[in-house]
């Protein structure tokens, strides 16, 4: 017949728990009047697992950081956990030599190569080679925005996107270029105003060999040969490749003009049209220097 331990209190939903050995190994009753239903049991082969697996439920975790007195309720956590103090990254890619502190993060970062997304969008199809990426991708589906700004309630759907946001109120500008001293909000605006003094242009357009130190600027360049105006004016639905463009247009229609001459006060709505303004007083200038 069946022997049971003593009952013991556990913190899985502050519910009244025990131990039970049966027939199967022992197992981990969460609720006391569902011993027939196996979908609130965890078994085991041994009662020595049993008990380490309760001291999980136990107040308390046993393996403290000394460093940030994290704790861990395994002593492997917590030496992943120590690499973010010593900078340690053991799992070495083989194709790029970029290194890792976690095994399961090269295994990610190794799809970047094999080009596997086994993480697929029921809603759009849309694949990801990391199942968080997919998570944060279903919220455009679900319009979820879990995370809030708490200095103007603004709300977005990824954390990255608030950390980002939070600059806006700080001001902060975290990184800075060792080649010229400034100072950037982003890491990726560094990286790529590093550019400018390396002179590196990884980003090739495949239509003309045309060079590009900034993704963003390709994409842009792009559209001189797809022919893709993606930017419409809502006043008269002209369409534009360019976000400037559009913006420039605008101010035909609210009459705005922002540029103007120091010499004659004049003002236009575009600053290139300032630009050719500004040769008529040169050429006076000329004429009259003569």
């Amino acid at each position: 017949h069946a022997f049971v331990l003593p009952p013991i209190s556990v913190r899985v939903k502050t519910i009244y728990s025990k131990r039970k050995y049966s027939g199967k190994g022992f197992l981990v009753l969460k609720n006391e009047n569902s011993e027939a239903d196996l979908n609130n049991q965890k078994s085991f082969g041994n009662l020595s697992q049993c008990r380490f697996h309760m001291k999980l439920h136990e107040k308390g975790k046993h393996f403290v950081c000394k460093v940030c007195n994290r704790s861990c309720s395994k002593i492997a956590n917590l030496k992943t956990h120590m690499r973010i103090h010593t900078g340690e990254k053991p799992f070495t890619c083989k194709e790029c030599d970029k290194s890792f502190s976690r095994n399961l993060n090269l295994k990610i970062h190794m799809r970047t190569h094999t080009g596997e997304k086994p993480f697929s969008c029921k809603e759009c199809n849309r694949s990801y080679s990391d199942l968080s990426n997919l998570k944060t991708h279903m919220r455009t589906h679900t319009g979820e925005k879990p995370f809030s700004c708490k200095e103007c309630d603004i709300r977005f759907s990824q954390i990255s996107c608030l950390k980002r946001h939070m600059i806006t109120h700080t001001g902060e500008k975290p990184f800075q270029c060792k080649h010229c001293d400034k100072h950037f909000s982003r890491m990726g605006n560094l990286k790529t105003h590093i550019r400018t003094h390396t002179g590196e242009k990884p980003f090739s357009c495949k239509e003309c060999d045309s060079r590009f130190s900034d993704k963003s600027h390709l994409n842009t360049h792009m559209r001189k040969h797809t022919g893709e105006k993606p930017f419409t004016c809502k006043e008269c639905d002209k369409s534009f490749s360019h976000t400037c463009n559009l913006k420039t247009h605008i101010r035909t229609h609210t009459g705005e003009r922002p540029f103007s001459c120091k010499e004659c006060d004049k003002r236009f709505h575009d600053l290139s049209n300032l630009k050719k303004h500004m040769k008529s007083h040169t050429h006076k200038r000329k004429i009259y220097s003569l």
